[in-house]
This record gives C-alpha cells, sequence and structure tokens, in this order.
C-alpha cells in the first residue's frame, strides 16, 4: 500500500479503496462491543427485521475502511481531525456482501505559513449492484 504525503495531494483526487467485506462474525462482534442492537447481534431476529438478514452497525464499514485503507496511506500526516459531515447511511450492508469505498478530496486549503493543509474527505461506499449505501464528508488538517 503506497503511503501518501498531504504535500502530493489535490482538489478532486479521487482514490480507490478496494473492496471489504464483513463476515458475520464480523459484524456480531463489533456490534457487541459498539452497537448491540438485536438485528446487529441475532441473525434470527435479524431475519425477522426490515432487513431480512444481518446487517452492520452504521458506522461499521466507515471505520474497517478507514483503519485498514486511509490509517496505513496517510495516518502519518494527520494533525488533527475537524469535522464530521453530511454522514448518511442509504441502505444496509450485509454480512458477506463486498462494499467499495471510493475517496474524493472535496475541499484542499494551504496553510504554507503553518505547514498544514485542511482537507476534507468524501467517502462513498457501494454494493455490487453499483448502489451507494455510505456516504460522509471527513475534514482533517494534515502536516505539510
Amino acid at each position: 500500500m503506497e503511503k501518501l504525503f498531504a504535500k502530493d495531494l489535490t482538489l478532486n483526487q479521487v482514490f480507490d479503496f478496494g473492496s471489504i467485506t464483513l463476515s458475520e462474525d464480523d459484524i456480531i462482534n463489533y456490534a457487541k462491543r459498539y452497537d448491540p442492537l438485536p438485528f446487529h447481534i441475532d441473525k434470527k431476529i435479524a431475519d425477522a427485521s426490515i432487513f431480512k438478514g444481518l446487517v452492520s452497525s452504521g458506522p461499521q464499514m466507515f471505520n474497517t475502511s478507514y483503519i485498514k485503507e486511509w490509517v496505513p496511506r496517510l495516518g502519518d500526516t494527520v494533525i488533527c481531525g475537524l469535522e464530521l459531515n453530511n454522514w448518511k447511511f442509504l441502505a444496509p450492508i450485509y454480512a458477506n456482501q463486498p462494499i467499495t469505498c471510493k475517496v474524493t478530496i472535496i475541499h484542499l486549503k494551504r496553510n504554507e505559513a503553518e505547514k498544514h493543509v485542511v482537507i476534507t474527505w468524501n467517502y462513498q461506499f457501494f454494493n455490487p449492484k453499483g448502489k451507494m449505501v455510505q456516504t460522509a464528508d471527513v475534514t482533517v488538517m494534515h502536516k505539510l
């Protein structure tokens, strides 16, 4: 995985973070710790729910992608997070469903004097049919 440097990033740059598939165990273990709602932790209840199957907790896919893809590439450049906006859960994410992630730089403001850049990253997650299932804008201050 290629490390990225904030000085090299540009507005509207798009990154393909590939595909992540959450297993039933991934979903249940995450939910037991962070979101212990019955339709996240009990397959029988999930099957009888509006979702008709086990679904991930809302933040799980973002958190998983962030840890597996974003942090290894950019974690060394981070000064601090500033905002999380427009986080939308548009469709459920089911167990064993590959979800692809695209991340686009939608705002970039350099401050050469302070040696940092503020970047807003737009995350978009898609199911195998190409339907967007989640989106979020994350603003981070990076070292130049």
